[in-house]
């Protein structure tokens, strides 16, 4: 089955546990009419008919009771999605066999990605060329890289700041100055930090491809602000973030089609 499919198939099962809450409240809703049967004691014709009287009664709450704790349970739980998102699929990842590794050619496509992407507005403060001699790149390679950047150092001997080339001990670049100045670029929302977002979320990869990879048309009754975007898998199912990753957005340098 498809991504999208499971995409739909999950929205579905979400409408549909919607309408047996709906069955549920209107069956509770019959059970409490039943309630016009009680009378007084002093009313009943007979002891017998009071206790039938009776017993209708106790039976009326206790389905109302259990009723109340379904509609309850299922109210937490259609809660529970729209403020956590859909729980994620578990991808095949070919690097998490007991013997696997990483997909060294997968990961440099990953960072041309993030490149001319990603990093216009999420930063990688933690991470160092460095850290991709070997991994991605060479390390004539990975120099070159970092000399296309400047950064500000020093102070020097005569206690002024200076711009260098970069070197391999460098972190990477950041898209802006400062907090504030994220937020007001982005509409109010600060793009978080992708050094470790794979572990800072719960289920890390399969969390970022299902997020990425799992825009679409918001269902019917759901509405969305201005400025936001519908993705079932982010907490609330409105992201601040457009869909990015687009068929062809990409040309990579081994010429791997970009899907």
């Amino acid at each position: 089955m498809s991504l999208t499919k499971n995409i739909i198939t999950a929205t579905e099962g979400t409408l549909r546990r919607a309408k047996f809450a709906r069955c549920l409240s209107q069956f509770a809703r019959r059970e409490l009419r039943k309630l016009s049967f009680v009378i007084p004691l002093h009313e009943a014709g007979s002891r017998d008919d009071w206790i039938y009287r009776h017993w209708s009664f106790e039976k009326a709450c206790t389905s109302g009771a259990s009723i109340s704790g379904l509609l309850s349970f299922g109210t937490i739980a259609l809660a529970d999605k729209a403020e956590h998102g859909l729980a994620v699929p578990n991808y095949p990842w070919p690097h998490k066999g007991i013997l696997s590794s990483y997909d060294h050619a997968s990961i440099r496509r990953g960072h041309q990605v993030y490149q001319e992407v990603c990093a216009s507005c999420h930063s990688m403060s933690l991470i160092s060329y460095r850290d991709l001699v070997g991994v991605a790149y060479t390390e004539e390679e990975t120099k070159a890289m970092a000399a296309e950047i400047e950064v500000v150092d020093g102070p020097n001997d005569e206690g002024e700041m200076f711009t260098r080339p970069g070197k391999l001990s460098d972190r990477f670049p950041q898209p802006y100055a400062n907090e504030q100045a994220a937020r007001f670029a982005n509409g109010g929302a600060y793009p978080p930090d992708l050094s470790l977002i794979t572990k800072a979320r719960h289920n890390g990869q399969n969390y970022v491809f299902a997020l990425l990879t799992g825009y679409h048309d918001p269902p019917a009754g759901v509405s969305i602000r201005g400025g936001l975007y519908y993705n079932p898998y982010f907490p609330g199912g409105a992201i601040a973030m457009p869909k990015m990753l687009n068929d062809g957005a990409v040309e990579y340098e081994d010429g791997t089609l970009a899907t």
